[in-house]
């Protein structure tokens, strides 16, 4: 087949969920040790309060994209995720932007400082704002497929809940709310912008460029654990500015 071909798309499909096993953010040495009980709290709340800026961030990329959606039914589907998110109510809709802060507040994280971002690294503030800027300046269609790192997202969740569980006798069933949540919601949304990607598709170059925006968002993921790594692991060069954890 000519590089230049068009993908069937059961060929196209099988290329997108290729791109899990070899790059996805599981196979990052920090996880591992995050997942292994090998950090100390101070380090785990360096993680939660860094991740946090992504969280926060999603709805916003999810909103620069729907502003330009024309389609009324592809809002309605994807309006859901800022949902999610930010929620809709107090309690159980609160959202996973509040259950996140459940988890920074557990940890003994001030919620003020978490929402300020005031701490978080410069490799995690310049990783999630690429992103942002991607799904904001790219065509819907590279935009939705960016969104498929959500086809490799239960794994992580199922071995973060168990493995913290485990490891940390600070983190309980509630502050491990936020990936319970997502072992529903990941598939589902996966689900809809596979379906969408793989269907729309129509040109080998689109079909390229959409397996490129998957690749890139891996990489937002990864390079966000790398400043963690780098900072926090070895060889511990934490910016000026970033927050120092407290020795525990």
């Amino acid at each position: 087949m000519s590089n230049n071909a068009l993908l069937s798309r059961d060929e196209f499909e099988a290329e997108l969920r290729a791109i899990g096993p070899k790059r996805y953010h599981d196979l990052h040495p920090f996880h591992k040790l995050l997942h292994g009980g090998k950090l100390n709290k101070g380090q785990v709340k360096a993680w939660a309060l860094n991740r946090y800026y992504y969280q926060c961030c999603i709805p916003q990329k999810d909103a620069a994209l729907m502003a330009r959606l024309t389609d009324r039914e592809l809002r309605r589907e994807w309006i859901h995720r800022i949902h999610d998110h930010d929620g809709t109510a107090e309690g159980p809709e609160s959202g996973g932007i509040e259950r996140w802060l459940k988890l920074t507040d557990a940890l003994g994280l001030d919620r003020d400082y978490v929402i300020s971002t005031e701490g978080i690294l410069p490799g995690t503030r310049f990783a999630v704002d690429a992103y942002v800027k991607f799904v904001y300046d790219k065509p819907n269609l590279e935009a939705i497929a960016s969104s498929l790192t959500e086809m490799f997202a239960p794994s992580i969740h199922r071995e973060r809940i168990a493995g913290m569980l485990e490891h940390y006798s600070y983190i309980n069933d509630d502050t491990v709310a936020y990936f319970r949540r997502r072992l529903d919601q990941a598939p589902r949304d996966a689900g809809f912008a596979l379906k969408y990607v793989v269907e729309n598709a129509s040109t080998r170059k689109e079909q390229d460029s959409c397996i490129a925006a998957l690749t890139f968002k891996t990489q937002v993921l990864w390079a966000q654990l790398d400043a963690l790594h780098y900072s926090y692991v070895t060889p511990g060069l934490i910016p000026p500015g970033a927050y120092v954890p407290e020795r525990e």
